[in-house]
């Protein structure tokens, strides 16, 4: 068991030494789990506001003359053989360290998370990426730069993609036909929201209006069953998905085949529900032909006639991450991994009119948000991936509504990202 393993490294005072980027919402959350923990530590922290990773460090308990800034794997050495932490404004540090023994990435963007695993795989050291939206852009060469490598690539669980594969394994270990895979979205889609049209709601609950407005949009959705789809291989059934109204009552019946009353053409579909009944929650539908077994499940209260949906009614994000390192760690076990084909991507599309030498903004800002596509059409519409949307500039206009195409933008192509997915792009 893995409270045994790490329980056994507390003892022994050996910890997992935790590298980790991001001191944002979710990096200082990330880190303030693992402070709780027993067997694992975190011991390099980098953010470009290396204020803020020094506080979350502080707020750990770390007190404020224990950590030490470093850009330099000597200096963090030094600092860590004297029994200090270490803070830096370079994502790639942490990998460069002796004693660090994996690297976690623990931040929204694909931009930081491609220049940390690649740092990873330069170095030879093991990553977990909580960055799905890294994992949705360049996945696929990272998974197979990391093969090449010798090293361990893999998403983490807590994110509604992990908690997802967990359930997929159990229901495809079972031998059930899985039907649909998904999430329940925790807020009514509104492709057109704004920092400014969630203002308020990102203000009561202590939320960046970016990010509240990134998952209102669907931008988030997309990314995640995007990742959870390249996983599994299941395919969205069209454009965006169909996201019905749906509660665990009603679910099985939504995502029945249309042969049997239900929306879906075929098996191995990805979708998300809306309204409060799953909000949070991940889900697998199947379809089970066995009568034995339909009315074993019928006794056990999970559902009757022949479809059943397995639903875990939470995930925890970056809470229950820190299991997903131990796990890589002391088994070299995956959670999550894109699969060699490709068979979704989530495009670029145009909030509002754009003009030639605009920039684009941020997930969830003013200029775009993120659309589910299956990955043949979108390459054969030349889609931007959502992913390297952020910072591109518009070298043609596109109206409000419309993908935004590569030829439509100028990249940075000295970014990391950038040339990682040109790398992707090129695999067979």
């Amino acid at each position: 068991m893995i409270s045994e393993e790490l329980a056994r490294l507390q003892a022994e005072n050996r910890p997992i030494r935790v590298g980790v980027s991001g001191a944002g919402w979710i990096g200082s959350g990330f880190v303030r789990q693992v402070s709780l923990m027993k067997g694992m530590t975190v011991n390099v922290l980098a953010d470009p506001d290396v204020n803020l990773a020094r506080q979350t460090f502080v707020d750990c308990g770390v007190p404020a003359d224990q950590i030490l800034e470093a850009e330099t794997p000597s200096v963090a050495m030094d600092a860590l053989n004297a029994g200090k932490k270490v803070v830096s404004g370079s994502y790639a540090l942490a990998a460069q360290v002796e004693a660090v023994d994996i690297v976690a990435d623990v931040t929204p963007s694909p931009a930081s998370g491609a220049e940390t695993a690649y740092s990873c795989i330069q170095n030879h050291k093991d990553i977990v990426m909580v960055n799905i939206e890294a994992d949705v852009t360049v996945g696929r060469i990272l998974k197979k730069l990391s093969k090449e490598a010798g090293i361990l690539y893999t998403v983490s669980s807590g994110d509604e993609p992990g908690c997802l594969m967990e359930l997929w394994d159990f229901v495809t270990s079972l031998g059930y036909e899985p039907m649909v895979i998904g999430k329940g979205k925790n807020n009514p889609l509104n492709p057109q929201a704004t920092p400014d049209t969630v203002a308020e709601s990102a203000r009561k609950s202590d939320k960046d209006p970016f990010t509240v407005a990134s998952y209102v949009d669907g931008t988030k959705t997309m990314f995640e069953m995007t990742c959870a789809a390249n996983a599994t291989g299941c395919l969205p059934q069209q454009r965006g998905m169909i996201g019905p109204e749906a509660d665990l009552t009603t679910v099985s019946k939504v995502f029945a085949l249309k042969s049997d009353g239900g929306l879906i053409e075929k098996s191995h579909t990805v979708d998300f529900v809306q309204g409060n009944g799953m909000a949070g929650g991940v889900f697998v539908t199947v379809r089970i032909e066995d009568p034995r077994i339909r009315a074993d499940l019928e006794y056990l209260k999970v559902g009757k006639g022949y479809y059943y949906t397995f639903f875990r009614p939470y995930h925890l994000w970056f809470l229950e991450a820190p299991i997903s390192v131990a796990r890589a760690y002391l088994y070299r076990q995956t959670t999550l991994v894109p699969q060699d084909v490709p068979v979704a991507e989530s495009m670029t599309i145009a909030k509002r009119d754009l003009l030639v030498g605009e920039k684009l903004d941020e997930f969830g800002g003013f200029t775009f948000h993120g659309v589910m596509e299956r990955a043949k059409t979108a390459s054969e519409l030349n889609a931007l991936p959502v992913g390297l949307a952020p910072g591109a500039v518009m070298v043609r206009a596109v109206r409000a509504s419309e993908i935004v195409r590569w030829q439509d933008v100028r990249l940075d192509e000295a970014q990391t990202v950038v040339k990682l997915r040109r790398m992707q792009d090129q695999l067979s």
